[in-house]
């Protein structure tokens, strides 16, 4: 082998494992913890104990649709990054899913160093991940083909949509305090097809995070339809539920569907039989309902 050729092969192979390390360092936005055999009461029931046995709190849970069950936690990392991030409280906290999938069932949660980048966290929640892999475990990451951090950072699915920056404002009010009790009673009451899955409120700032439920007339804001188009893998990806109201001062704002969505499944397809085509009064749906949960007007 001349010189030439030999620096040639070379090359090609660090090429080759350069680009191998970068798909490696690619982040998903699920973890599958395990799968086995057991119900959803049991397995909830287990995740739980073992989430506060880990230091988590559990903010709240709830069950979107027959056989899959919610729970969300929050911890001091996540809150304390929070506090010290623009618009954090949209991750101070994570949410773990359990799902009977035939005749297993799947305990998962959403990747905190995936959901730190694409909210644009002044941290990656390091203490979080091993804290949730040691109560729960981790099988594989999953849901997407993968993203880089920087990508995260400044992801959006297509040109022309939405940004994690171009949150949508449901609603202004007096004071801080004035908008958390409306957001309260309007969850309360159930307005928009809206109730309440949980409350975090971030420390040293004026700014709390609600998870939301949603279930009307209007099926395309509804948990149970959304999921039935975009959640179609063998690996189900619960956990990308509650959709979150926060309040922040004396304005409530959410992330736009187009967003939010696309980030817990950036590689759904455009067009076809489970694709963003067939949810696009989507995003329009939700923020309706969120408006109307926020005491807003339109």
């Amino acid at each position: 082998m001349n010189g030439v050729l030999k620096k040639l092969v070379l090359a090609t192979l660090a090429l080759g494992l350069s680009m191998g390390a970068a798909l490696a360092d690619d982040l998903k936005p699920f973890v599958l913890a395990s799968k086995g055999a057991g119900t959803v009461a049991d397995k909830a029931a287990a995740a739980k104990t073992a989430l506060q046995a880990n230091g988590f709190t559990i903010a709240g849970s709830y069950s979107p649709y027959p056989e899959t069950t919610i729970i969300v936690v929050t911890n001091d990392e996540m809150k304390t990054t929070a506090a010290k991030s623009e618009n954090g409280g949209f991750g101070a906290a994570q949410r773990v899913s359990v799902t009977k999938v035939h005749d297993e069932v799947q305990v998962s949660y959403t990747n905190p160093t995936y959901m730190a980048n694409g909210y644009r966290m002044a941290g990656d929640l390091p203490q979080t991940s091993e804290k949730l892999k040691a109560a729960l475990g981790k099988v594989e990451e999953f849901g997407a083909k993968g993203l880089s951090a920087s990508k995260l950072r400044k992801y959006h699915y297509m040109f022309g949509m939405e940004y994690f920056d171009e949150p949508v404002i449901l609603a202004e009010y007096g004071s801080h305090e004035e908008a958390v009790k409306a957001v309260e009673a309007n969850l309360a009451a159930g307005k928009g097809g809206c109730t309440k899955v949980y409350r975090v409120d971030v420390p040293g700032k004026k700014e709390s995070v609600f998870g939301v439920a949603m279930k009307g007339g209007d099926k395309y804001m509804d948990d149970k339809y959304i999921m039935s188009i975009v959640d179609f893998g063998d690996l189900k990806a619960s956990a990308h539920l509650p959709h979150e109201m926060l309040v922040t001062g004396n304005q409530v704002i959410a992330l736009y569907g187009r967003f939010r969505i696309a980030l817990d499944f950036p590689d759904l397809k455009m067009s076809g039989a489970n694709s963003f085509m067939k949810i696009m009064e989507s995003p329009e749906a939700i923020r309706k309902a969120m408006v109307a949960a926020a005491g807003g007007k339109e």
